[in-house]
């Protein structure tokens, strides 16, 4: 069931220490909702970092907040978006990743106008979602992540931290794009691709930092599924991937490659 906002104080808000109502957080100044957005009255709000420091969360008109989705502070909901059932959005990183530790503090999240947030997905803080995008079910976003508009990224894929992916590109389902990985537009990825910004595999090994290169997509490349893009290589604009194969050297842009290693075979269609 959905209800106008304002809710109605059964909805509550979870804060360090304590839960506030809707009404109350609204009081506060954390709660900016138009009257037209649509609230589940078992939606949950949690504009307190793990920092403590408060952040208010804005719903603009139309937006739509489906039951049991979580919504963090910083968080805004744009226009006609839609933030399905069990999703998450603005959640502060915490803990151990790739040399860093992350507090928890929370920041600014756009789920943009007309995008929406299919169940089950989780999207961290510091994520920037563009207009009329989907993010499939159970999908997960983590932090620094920025998506172009009319993107579509399928259920169940794994987006790691500052990956930039771009206007109109499709990511099929159960994929794996690695860290600070470059998506140009009109991008596709088909199912099960998986990329890797790593050559030396170093983890928590306090005599050395891994030294990371992320793998760069140009406008309108093609990869087929299955297939294995290793660290730093570059796919140029417009060339395609057969399926299966596994890319250990660049490929140059319009040109058709496949196989174990992939090599280039001729002009993609």
């Amino acid at each position: 069931m959905t209800i106008p906002a304002k809710p109605s104080p059964a909805s509550s808000i979870s804060t360090t220490g304590r839960e506030l109502t809707v009404a109350e957080l609204d009081r506060a100044g954390l709660l900016y909702a138009d009257e037209s957005v649509q609230i589940s009255r078992f939606a949950v709000f949690i504009p307190a970092d793990e920092l403590g420091v408060l952040h208010p969360v804005v719903i603009q008109r139309h937006a739509v907040i489906g039951a049991f989705a979580v919504v963090h502070g910083g968080a805004t909901v744009s226009e006609n978006a839609r933030v399905e059932e069990h999703s998450v959005v603005g959640k502060p990183e915490h803990g151990y990743a790739v040399g860093q530790i992350y507090p928890g503090n929370g920041s600014a999240t756009v789920i943009g106008p007309g995008a929406v947030i299919r169940c089950g997905a989780v999207v961290y803080a510091d994520v920037h979602v563009g207009a009329n995008t989907v993010i499939g079910h159970y999908s997960l976003l983590r932090s620094g992540v920025q998506v172009g508009s009319d993107t579509v990224l399928g259920h169940h894929l794994c987006v790691e931290r500052a990956t930039r992916i771009g206007r109109e590109v499709r990511c099929s389902p159960g994929s794996h794009i690695t860290s600070a990985t470059l998506v140009a537009d009109r991008v596709f990825l088909g199912a099960g691709v998986r990329t890797i910004n790593d050559k030396t595999l170093t983890w928590r090994d306090p005599h050395r930092q891994p030294t990371l290169l992320a793998p760069r997509f140009d406008t309108g490349a093609k990869i087929g599924s299955s297939s294995v893009i290793l660290a730093g290589i570059t796919i140029g604009e417009h060339a395609l991937i057969g399926a299966g194969s596994l890319v250990t050297h660049d490929i140059p842009a319009g040109a058709m490659a496949y196989g174990h290693p992939a090599r280039v075979q001729g002009e993609a269609p």
